[in-house]
């Protein structure tokens, strides 16, 4: 019995790497082009800290690019959780598990305590189960507590397919063509009130969406 579970957790981890090389092949093949990346090198420059927010079903490229560039990032405590946060894990996130519907206040201590300590901080503010490109509070509240700006992305590809799932998961093809599109940098006042915090969730969701739908057309 004993040796029958090591084989298991062999053949679990051989699959996550595995997993993990496909998708360091199908990124690094794609042709990118960038917009607004002025903006992610000035801070990176003024090593200033900061909040990346972009959709759950376009999250394959963002988490790849932001890889070894000491961030932390947020990921739900489902199975699907689970595959992801091997994947970050492998390119070396501190993954923090949590969502709004379990453990949503731990995990936002832990990435508070992240951002105090020199990290920058990637969420995908409509997951782990929708509504569709609809933005939930965690990317605001978490750039509004730690003060760090708020950056949002917009991805797109020119062949691709989506899966049948409610965010409409994007797997772009082999070297196609990718846009993505970086943000102006957010700043959110940390003492805004209940109702202001909620227009700003609102005013970020409309602009993730502009910049989302922008990246989208070839």
């Amino acid at each position: 019995m004993k040796i029958r579970k090591l084989e298991q957790a062999f053949l679990r981890k051989l699959g996550h790497y595995t997993l993990f090389q496909i998708v360091n092949v199908l990124c690094k093949s794609l042709r990118i082009t960038f917009k607004n990346k002025e903006v992610i090198k000035k801070l990176e420059n003024e090593n200033q800290k900061f909040v990346l927010a972009f959709w759950h079903g376009s999250m394959l490229l963002p988490w790849y690019l932001q890889r070894y560039k000491n961030f932390a990032g947020l990921t739900s405590k489902s199975k699907d959780g689970d595959l992801l946060a091997r994947v970050l894990n492998l390119w070396r996130y501190n993954v923090v598990r949590g969502s709004s519907t379990e453990g949503g206040e731990i995990a936002l201590g832990i990435l508070l305590d992240y951002a105090k300590n020199g990290y920058s901080i990637s969420i995908t503010p409509d997951g782990p189960l929708g509504l569709y490109r609809k933005m939930k509070a965690g990317a605001i509240i978490t750039a509004k507590k730690s003060g760090l700006p708020l950056v949002l992305i917009g991805v797109g590809f020119k062949r691709k397919s989506n899966l049948k799932s409610w965010d409409k998961f994007t797997v772009p093809k082999l070297f196609t063509k990718a846009t993505v599109i970086y943000s102006n940098p957010i700043r959110i006042d940390k003492d805004l009130s209940y109702n202001e915090t909620s227009k700003m969730i609102e005013k970020c969701e409309k602009i993730l969406n502009q910049i989302q739908n922008e990246a989208e057309i070839f």
